[in-house]
């Protein structure tokens, strides 16, 4: 008992270290397709962050990630990831938010983050602030129907996983409980790029609005366009998870479990 209460303090303490170290030193590493560039830091990361959600008691499953769960992951780091670029060292600590390792709390709303951003620093012509705003508001209307379609396939393989449960004699109770975490993770991680999506959304619709005001360009059009192909997107993601999952992601482990259906007698004819 004693045992175990001193290695608790160790790992927070572990934990706080190494996220320490990775702000200082690690950045968000982007790869191709809007994916993280595979590597040490980012791994580190991932790991961190798993251990950080653990701590704050958050679900965190020990279960390894099917392949469909790590696609998942690995599409969903540009919805999460500021659309505009910041310094590295605010692009650390999104990264580190994005991957649990802060709490989600710290990540700001302002709708108007993304406008000032877009608007810093010299450019040698307005129009390229447009081109700017349509690329990454194209980018993510590009990326969404690919990762609600890989966010089914996830919820596909969650409810056959809750539906197994019953009929799984030799699991025991932390089995289910890693298996509800797993369901709770997937749900809560899929309604985070939902929220995040209608921020997105709102940043964009901010910045044009400011930036025709600030420099009116026939250019406005066509990122109007865009942003509206964005906007009937987003739909793709509401049937994906339940209402409640965005006010109590905590609570998903124990609901999950709920959910599960009970044993059904097998019908054998004749």
């Amino acid at each position: 008992m004693a045992m175990a209460m001193a290695a608790d303090p160790l790992s927070r303490r572990i934990a706080t270290i190494t996220a320490i170290l990775v702000i200082v030193t690690g950045c968000a590493q982007q790869g191709d397709f809007g994916r993280p560039k595979p590597g040490a830091w980012n791994s580190l990361i991932e790991t961190t962050g798993t251990l950080a959600a653990r701590e704050r008691g958050e679900p965190a499953s020990a279960f390894p990630f099917t392949d469909d769960e790590i696609t998942l992951r690995d599409r969903a780091w540009r919805l999460l990831m500021p659309a505009a670029g910041h310094d590295a060292f605010t692009d650390a600590l999104a990264n580190l938010t994005r991957s649990r390792v802060l709490p989600r709390s710290w990540r700001p709303d302002d709708p108007a983050a993304y406008y000032a951003t877009l608007m810093d620093g010299p450019f040698r012509s307005p129009v390229s602030r447009y081109h700017r705003l349509s690329e990454d508001i194209g980018i993510d209307a590009r990326l969404l129907p690919v990762f609600a379609a890989i966010a089914a396939r996830v919820n596909q393989a969650d409810a056959l996983r809750l539906r197994s449960l019953p009929f799984a004699k030799s699991l025991d109770d932390r089995d289910v409980r890693q298996a509800a975490m797993r369901v709770a993770e997937n749900r809560c991680l899929v309604a985070w790029v939902r929220t995040e999506t209608d921020l997105r959304i709102a940043r964009y619709r901010y910045a044009l609005e400011h930036l025709l005001v600030a420099v009116p360009s026939p250019e406005a059009a066509l990122v109007e366009r865009i942003l509206r192909a964005l906007e009937e997107r987003r739909p793709l993601l509401v049937p994906l998870v339940p209402p409640a999952t965005e006010e109590s992601c905590g609570g998903w482990e124990e609901r999950a479990v709920d959910a599960a259906p009970a044993p059904r007698p097998l019908v054998v004819k004749n």
